[in-house]
């Protein structure tokens, strides 16, 4: 039986896609061994062995952008890192190596490409991250989200495979089940997602706006992330909040309209699902590449781009959205045209042409 080792964390957007990535190569591969690696004290430290799988965690880290004293430890913890990648893929001695982005990717790929062992990464945005980059010059493949990335790879190692979700989002359950799950009634439902790590200026908008929301009869499903306070909203009638939703396949369900940051894995989520969406991109990102994500749907009219600095303008839009039924119906249309529910598949395609080459 072949054996994986898998390396993808910091955010869901890049630990969910490595898990869906698992979920392929063991229904592929019955019984074959999966390991994953991530960067100590991450939020894949924890997300991966509630999953059902194991992990090791390198003692690496990011660049601090204001001065700190803990840059100083940069190099000695990307030694102990590589060294530590090395002595894994020694002991484990993988068929294949999969990367999905974080800082521990970063050094095992380099480790596992340096010791001719077959690699493939996975870049889901539509521009290409500083890590990944670097990469995609020493890896066997690379599977990308969207098209047009050869500005940023060799082109004969992209395969536009598109971007994996989980199965639970490939078929989403009865809206009976989510608006159940929910404690909701069968009336419109708005899911507000701002990411693993919440969003800031969506949950502004929501604490100053949501009671109006809820008054126009529009409920929300609101996940705020773990640094904002949920105890004023709770016990409100029509209204779900949290720091986190474990069952996302039932929040998708019972949503009619999606508002959401524009990482890789919300659009890709977003568009398998078919729910129609307003995308507010972060504007804390590399290149701001969430607006170029963004744009790769709104340009087809299958989502609706809402510049951060406008989420004063979030709670009449979600209004003017939810009332136009035919508007909402042309954006799901279109998503189901766009969607690509096989990325999964596609990419456990490349990953079996590697290790059989």
């Amino acid at each position: 039986m072949p054996k994986f080792m898998l390396s993808g964390g910091g955010t869901g957007g890049h630990i969910f896609p490595a898990l869906a990535i698992a979920e392929e190569l063991r229904a592929r591969y019955p019984g074959c061994e999966l390991h994953f690696v991530g960067a100590l004290g991450r939020m894949e430290m924890e997300k991966i062995p509630a999953a059902g799988y194991t992990i090791t965690g390198l003692p690496i880290r990011g660049l601090q952008r204001s001065f700190s004293l803990q840059n100083l430890r940069l190099p000695f913890d990307l030694i102990r890192s590589l060294r530590m990648a090395f002595s894994l893929l020694q002991s484990f001695k993988p068929d294949c190596v999969i990367g999905t982005g974080g800082y521990a990717s970063g050094a095992l790929l380099f480790a596992a490409a340096w010791k001719g062992i077959p690699t493939l990464i996975w870049e889901g945005n539509g521009y290409a991250g500083l890590t990944n980059r670097w990469l995609g010059k020493k890896v066997d493949i690379v599977c990308t989200g969207f098209e047009g990335m050869e500005a940023f790879f060799p082109a004969d190692k992209i395969r536009n495979t598109g971007n994996p979700v989980r199965k639970d989002i490939l078929s989403l359950p009865p809206r009976s089940n989510g608006l159940r799950h929910f404690g909701l009634e069968e009336r419109p439902v708005c899911l507000v997602i701002g990411g693993s790590l919440g969003a800031g200026s969506l949950n502004h908008a929501l604490s100053a706006g949501v009671d109006q929301l809820l008054n126009a009869g529009i409920q929300v499903i609101w996940q705020t992330g773990k640094r904002f306070d949920t105890a004023p909203f709770q016990h409100k009638k029509g209204l779900w909040c949290g720091a986190f939703i474990p069952e996302m396949h039932l929040a998708y369900a019972a949503a009619d309209l999606i508002v959401s940051r524009a990482g890789a894995l919300s659009v890709s989520e977003i568009a398998v699902a078919g729910k129609p969406a307003i995308l507010v991109p972060s504007p804390n990102v590399t290149a701001d590449h969430q607006t170029a994500n963004a744009r790769k749907l709104s340009d087809v009219g299958a989502a609706l781009l809402l510049p951060d600095a406008q989420t004063d303008q979030l709670i009449p839009t979600i209004q003017r959205e939810m009332a136009n039924a035919e508007g909402l119906q042309r954006m799901q249309e279109k998503l189901r045209s766009l969607a690509k529910p096989g990325a999964g598949s596609a990419i456990a395609n490349e990953i079996t042409q590697l290790i059989q080459a």
